[in-house]
């Protein structure tokens, strides 16, 4: 009698844990490569998930998958989340965005870490996206952060843009940077890469011929960071970031978003599409209205540069 309980019991557990299991969410996690702005964004959805009461391993199954920067990941991974038939998926960055989105218009998508969904193709309009997908915005005040350099390098005359030519993100803040540090008298000039493997070279060629670099939240640059530092720092050639990721690793400053929080503001999302509370199509995308202003003093001082009273 007492063999045949314990194997009721198990009986009873295993199929406790089955039907757990199966009546689980499936969401898929997709983001685009490894930096500290988008892990940040990956950390601050599950964390916001969790608090409010969906837990990996519990009522949700969390599938989270890294494409390395590769495009052809992306769809690959993209394809994986619809066969598994995924109940909502996260896509992280502009690219990995675009790959999912192309693949299905039937599993809900959200999205985050990308600057402009609708000039980026991802939804009908940023108020009322009108399809499966929806998400938050990381757009940074750009035109505050050509200010941030002006008063940081006073002196500077010529700066040079850094950034993946390949990203729609970039572009956009590029043209945004381009027109605000043409309006207070800068010199502006192009320093576009296609692939990893050509930053190095495109920076070195700027020595001697920029003042001042700028990076917008460019994911191929932002990865590449120690790269660009190793080459700048010793050229005395500082950096002012679209995010503050980058300043532990050679940037000066920042005056932006916390890519955290705007994880946890994706959550928040995802609850209410989880709960069936509402639906992609009518939840506009939505951004962070707290920015911060980062200094790395360190690089300041390496690079000899006083920070004005007002800033520290």
């Amino acid at each position: 009698m007492k063999k045949l309980l314990i194997i009721l019991s198990i009986i009873l557990v295993a199929f406790s844990c089955s039907k757990s299991e199966s009546s689980a969410y499936k969401i898929g996690i997709l983001q685009l490569v490894e930096h500290p702005a988008l892990d940040d964004a990956n950390r601050g959805f599950v964390d916001g998930l969790k608090e409010e009461g969906f837990e990996d391993g519990k009522n949700i199954i969390i599938d989270y998958q890294n494409a390395q920067g590769e495009q052809a990941n992306c769809i690959t991974i993209s394809q994986k989340f619809i066969n598994d038939r995924s109940d909502l998926i996260l896509a992280i960055a502009t690219p990995a965005a675009q790959a999912i989105a192309n693949l299905t218009k039937d599993i809900p998508i959200l999205i985050t870490a990308v600057t402009d969904p609708a000039d980026s193709k991802l939804v009908a309009d940023n108020n009322a996206p009108g399809g499966n997908v929806t998400g938050t915005s990381d757009l940074t005040p750009v035109s505050e952060q050509m200010d941030l350099l002006k008063k940081l390098i006073p002196n500077a005359r010529r700066v040079a843009f850094l950034y993946n030519s390949s990203e729609q993100n970039s572009k956009y803040q590029v043209d945004i940077a381009r027109k605000k540090a043409e309006e207070i008298g800068l010199i502006t000039r192009d320093a576009t890469i296609t692939n990893p493997n050509e930053i190095q070279q495109v920076v070195q060629n700027l020595i001697g011929k920029v003042d001042v670099i700028y990076v917008p939240t460019d994911n191929m640059v932002s990865a590449g960071m120690p790269t660009v530092a190793s080459i700048t720092e010793p050229a005395k050639i500082p950096i002012i970031c679209g995010e503050e990721g980058m300043l532990p690793r050679g940037g000066l400053a920042t005056y932006g978003i916390n890519y955290y929080e705007l994880g946890k503001l994706t959550s928040k999302q995802a609850v209410k599409i989880l709960k069936g509370e509402s639906k992609p199509a009518d939840m506009p995308i939505e951004y962070l209205q707290n920015l911060s202003l980062k200094i790395n003093t360190n690089s300041a001082q390496k690079l000899g540069i006083v920070i004005p009273a007002d800033l520290q």
